[in-house]
């Protein structure tokens, strides 16, 4: 009787005690696992917000450097924005005026064929036309010589130098750029392009400007390599639009526009014509889904449970 109380007790004492340690285990490792949850939060929300004041520190410390001494220009409302909207064909015609009769003398459009303005600014004949005005060598011919002949509709625009050296050397050791991808080689390009060319001022005090520079705050440092060019009337257009200095450099950036992204309007074209095929494939599919569908929607089924 006393060995069978004796192995009750002992064995109620040992259960309390394992019982007791269990659950302080237990609850131990759930109030661990807590502050685990608890402190990766934490960490998580510190880094998040440290992150983010940096971003801020850096956003406010570039906002107010003066190491970019540039003016960011505007943005216009050009007559190609918009999704159904093309480029203004006769203020690229306009355009190449310009071009020819001011930004000829220093600037090139190697990348640019006289081919290209058929059915764009010109006609055939008058493309060919103006192919013509220059003198391409070519050969050899049967002799071994080379020789001058009228230029085609093949040929590209030739540039006003005949390499790099000699364009420093006529611009006080600066290099006038290809305007073939000029807008899309510049941030903002076509807004930047027209500032460019309206924004020449009088330096404002502090500015050094060397011999042979203008200041323009839209160009990085504000010395630029290129006088003021674009002047009321500096051209005359052939339809007989005024030759204002916004408008000729509107026209002027246009044509720019196109020449860097010459696929423009046959873009719009395929995006225009994929939208009336994808639209209509859309409702077509819309319809046949719900014909074929309609049967197994409007299809009521019942559970009628078996009677035992």
């Amino acid at each position: 009787m006393a060995a069978s109380l004796g192995r009750i007790c002992k064995s109620g004492l040992l259960k309390s005690n394992y019982g007791t340690l269990f659950s302080q285990q237990v609850h131990n490792f759930s109030t661990a696992n807590q502050w685990s949850r608890g402190r990766k939060v934490l960490l998580t929300c510190l880094g998040v917000t440290a992150g983010g004041i940096s971003a801020l520190i850096y956003a406010l410390d570039r906002s107010v450097t003066a190491s970019e001494l540039i003016a960011h220009p505007p943005n216009y409302k050009w007559d190609f924005y918009g999704f159904f909207n093309s480029l203004d064909h006769k203020s690229m015609r306009r355009g190449w005026e310009v071009y020819k009769n001011v930004c000829s003398a220093c600037h090139s459009l190697q990348y640019v064929a006289y081919r290209e303005l058929v059915g764009v600014t010109h006609t055939e004949d008058e493309a060919k036309a103006l192919a013509e005005e220059i003198q391409v060598q070519d050969g050899p011919d049967d002799t071994g010589a080379y020789f001058m002949r009228p230029g085609k509709l093949s040929d590209y625009i030739p540039p006003p130098y005949p390499n790099e050296e000699a364009a420093r050397a006529a611009n006080n050791g600066a290099y006038p750029p290809d305007l073939t991808f000029i807008v899309n080689a510049r941030h903002n390009g076509e807004n930047y392009v027209f500032s460019l060319l309206t924004g020449y001022c009088d330096a404002p005090a502090g500015i050094q400007v060397g011999e042979g520079q203008s200041f323009n705050p839209y160009f990085p440092g504000g010395a630029i390599g290129m006088a003021q060019v674009i002047f009321d009337e500096v051209v005359d257009f052939e339809d007989g639009t005024p030759a204002t200095a916004s408008q000729i450099a509107k026209d002027i950036t246009t044509f720019l526009m196109w020449t860097s992204n010459p696929e423009f309007d046959e873009r719009k074209r395929l995006a225009i014509k994929a939208i009336i095929i994808f639209s209509t494939l859309t409702a077509l599919t819309v319809y046949w889904k719900k014909q074929k569908w309609a049967t197994i929607k409007n299809t009521k089924l019942l559970y009628t449970p078996r009677k035992q």
